[in-house]
């Protein structure tokens, strides 16, 4: 897996595998930070970069396009992560995947291609979930009431989800923004905008994360 972020848990493996796919920022020291606390929860944890030969904006409109062209590379370098991952002689085969922002919408996107859970996190992608969730994993799903970038997301996502039988754990933290659980530069100012991190709501919403990975993810 070269060029790529890989943390193992302590101890004798295999274990679930773990695909973060990370915000606008790229394969930021934060984003490395959650791979390892993947990875300090009993994961298998791998953080591709999206951006490799590619812009963020390319990837950002790349999240967009998918919706309706189904295709396009960061999808497949994602695709390539996962079963990279699951044929790793430390990984008992079961992967799922977690994003950021912009990696929040390629979660989305890819839960119907072959991962066992999601775990989309303020995903940017325009709220077309029918078409998204179609066949989907179960998904958990986290979201900030004052995140300016997903206003009635989570109840889109939720009826979306409930409509085709889709498990799912879809959760709304009062108080906190888009980004509240990555550590970004900024962040007082980040906060007046409707960003910025918070650490009640990370711990709760990582600790969901784990209960329900470890549902679907183990045997």
């Amino acid at each position: 897996m070269n060029n790529v972020v890989l943390e193992k848990p302590a101890g004798t493996g295999p274990w679930p595998g773990v695909v973060v796919l990370h915000d606008a920022l790229g394969v930021s020291s934060d984003i490395k930070n959650i791979t390892r606390r993947f990875a300090d929860n009993g994961f298998l944890a791998t953080a591709p970069s999206l951006f490799a030969g590619r812009s963020p904006a390319k990837c950002i409109r790349a999240v967009v396009r998918e919706v309706v062209a189904q295709d396009n590379e960061a999808v497949g370098d994602i695709l390539a992560a996962r079963r990279t991952l699951a044929e790793h002689p430390d990984c008992s085969g079961k992967v799922g995947v977690v994003g950021f922002c912009l990696g929040g919408g390629f979660a989305l996107l890819v839960a119907p291609k072959g991962f066992d859970a999601a775990a989309p996190f303020y995903p940017s992608v325009l709220p077309m979930y029918d078409t998204l969730v179609e066949g989907a994993c179960p998904v958990v799903a986290s979201f900030g009431a004052r995140d300016p970038l997903n206003p009635g997301n989570a109840a889109r996502l939720r009826k979306s989800l409930d409509r085709r039988g889709i498990e799912n754990d879809i959760k709304v933290y009062p108080g906190v923004g888009h980004s509240f659980a990555n550590v970004m530069p900024a962040q007082g100012l980040a906060r007046i905008v409707g960003f910025g991190y918070n650490e009640e709501a990370t711990d709760d919403a990582f600790a969901r994360v784990f209960s329900f990975f470890r549902t679907h993810l183990e045997p």
